[in-house]
């Protein structure tokens, strides 16, 4: 289960650019939307700072948030959030309300633990790749985990991990699977490194060691 967040917010009435402008550049606030359920749209604000400090930490972006918006709560999850080019600003922030009995679509971040005792890493000198780094869920609310693991510890050099492989928590299904097998998609995989495992690079310079000692006995012998 995801841990607590709160986000303060007030309700306003102007909107467009001018207004959004002013709200950044004088009052340090990030404008933002709340819409779904069957309510309709409200444009909020929220004190820069505070949401920035939230969405430093991970976990935000797939957890349910409660959102005050003038001392009133609802529950949202974090839609979307545009950043600017180039400096530590939120230009603007999307929140999507959710209800406790109605189940919710969230990327989820995956987690690959055990990297460094693979045995495809460890015993076989290969290497980690990554094919995704999240994946689409679907639960209700109170079931949503902050992030998905991916134990990497018996996996072989040469073998790929699918979405099919990754154990999920009860309650929990994938999106992209419930759409058929054909969906399966790799995430990860472990493969030989470019050099070759230490193994191959001793065996090869071994080799290298016993040629040149040869041709060293060949030269000796004619002379």
């Amino acid at each position: 289960m995801s841990e607590a967040f709160v986000l303060e917010a007030q309700s306003r009435n102007d909107a467009g650019k001018g207004s959004s402008r002013r709200l950044r550049r004088l009052e340090n606030k990030v404008p933002a939307i709340v819409y779904g359920g069957s309510a309709d749209p409200v444009s909020i604000s929220l004190e820069h700072d505070p949401l920035w400090h939230q969405l430093q930490n991970e976990a935000f972006f797939s957890s349910i948030v409660s959102l005050k918006i003038d001392g009133k709560a609802q529950d949202v999850l974090l839609k979307d959030l545009q950043r600017h080019p180039a400096k530590n600003i939120i230009m603007h922030a999307d929140f999507l309300r959710v209800d406790k009995n109605q189940a919710i679509v969230v990327q989820v971040p995956l987690h690959f633990i055990n990297e460094e005792s693979c045995v495809g890493v460890k015993m076989q000198g290969g290497r980690v790749s990554h094919q995704a780094n999240e994946i689409e869920i679907r639960c209700l609310p109170a079931a949503l985990p902050e992030y998905i693991e991916v134990d990497m510890d018996a996996v072989e050099v040469g073998q790929v991990v699918h979405l099919s492989d990754v154990k999920l928590p009860e309650g929990v299904e994938s999106v992209a699977l419930s759409h058929g097998s054909e969906h399966d998609l790799a995430i990860a995989n472990v493969s030989i490194t470019k050099g070759g495992s230490d193994e191959e690079e001793a065996a090869s310079a071994e080799d290298g060691a016993d040629g040149a000692e040869g041709e060293a006995n060949n030269e000796e012998s004619k002379d």
